[in-house]
């Protein structure tokens, strides 16, 4: 497991490929935007200052890390001599199947294809190849460099040697892997997205604005941000696709998004990434101000 590919070069997937080289893999980093991929090495050059500021790492370490990366815009020059493939592109099931349809065409034969999908089903995405075996889940969490979970997903097909090798790479990143089998949502996102539907439910329906709702939760439940505010992070396009996908595969209604998030989406208040969604982002602050549509 030397030579990792990660596809994406997206949040999760320059997290990805800069935990894998910050601990001594060889990292092709691919994306068909060039611009994609700058940004990408531009985002992991600055997480890695700011570990050399809290001297978690050496300047030395840093130089190490991004030298270990290399980037690609196609899959046949990118996935060449992988070893372990992480498939981080968008959340959307269409999307990742024709990738792990090319995936299966251009990855050396002996390869695990792992997808960081966090509910699109595994065992659908494996039947895209003709190495069901040979596919797993890894949902890293965000930020990749500081979030310790990794949660490993078993598709139906997936071999017990695939699994086990995931699960001890996944220790050698300093992660914390946890096997969970393959239904909609699997752990992590069957639990906390029905809990975030729910806080936008308690927006919707006036029980509380944007900061109480928030407020309850932390000082509560001990959560280190509140949902509303988790689901900017996360972005309200990214949890809407997920509810949906739980909907779907479940088939009940406790799954359906509320339609305040249907409209947010809609409306393209994504959350921080559009710089607006429960609350409103400027560049540079910090301050939690509630969007002008929840101030009302």
């Amino acid at each position: 497991m030397k030579n990792i590919s990660v596809v994406g070069a997206g949040t999760m997937g320059n997290g990805i490929a800069h935990v894998f080289a910050q601990y001594d893999h060889q990292v092709t980093l691919i994306d068909v935007s060039e611009a994609a991929l700058e940004k990408a090495l531009a985002t992991i050059s600055a997480n890695l200052d700011r570990m050399v500021k809290k001297e978690t790492i050496s300047t030395a370490d840093k130089d190490r890390t991004l030298s270990n990366i290399r980037t690609a815009s196609s899959l046949e020059e990118g996935l060449s001599i992988a070893h372990l493939v992480v498939e981080a592109a968008t959340e959307n099931s269409a999307l990742k199947l024709q990738i792990f349809r090319d995936l299966d065409v251009f990855a050396p034969e002996k390869a695990i294809l792992a997808t960081n999908t966090s509910s699109i089903s595994i065992t659908r995405i494996a039947a895209a190849t003709k190495r069901p075996t040979q596919v797993i889940g890894m949902h890293f969490m965000n930020p990749v460099p500081v979030m310790k979970l990794v949660e490993v997903i078993r598709g139906f097909d997936t071999s017990d040697d695939t699994t086990r090798i995931i699960m001890e790479l996944s220790q050698t990143l300093g992660k914390v892997p946890v096997e969970v089998n393959d239904y909609p949502g699997f752990v992590a996102n069957r639990i906390l997205m029905p809990m975030i539907n729910e806080a936008i439910y308690t927006l919707y329906e006036g029980v509380a604005g944007v900061t109480e709702i928030d407020t309850v939760m932390k000082l509560g439940m001990a959560h280190p941000m509140g949902p509303l505010q988790l689901a900017d992070f996360i972005g309200l396009d990214v949890c809407l696709s997920i509810l949906r996908v739980l909907q779907d595969g479940f088939g009940q209604p406790k799954y359906a998004p509320c339609p305040l998030l249907v409209n947010m989406v809609t409306a393209g208040k994504l959350g921080i990434k559009s710089g607006e969604g429960f609350y409103k982002y400027t560049p540079g602050s910090k301050e939690l101000i509630p969007a002008q549509n929840f101030t009302r």
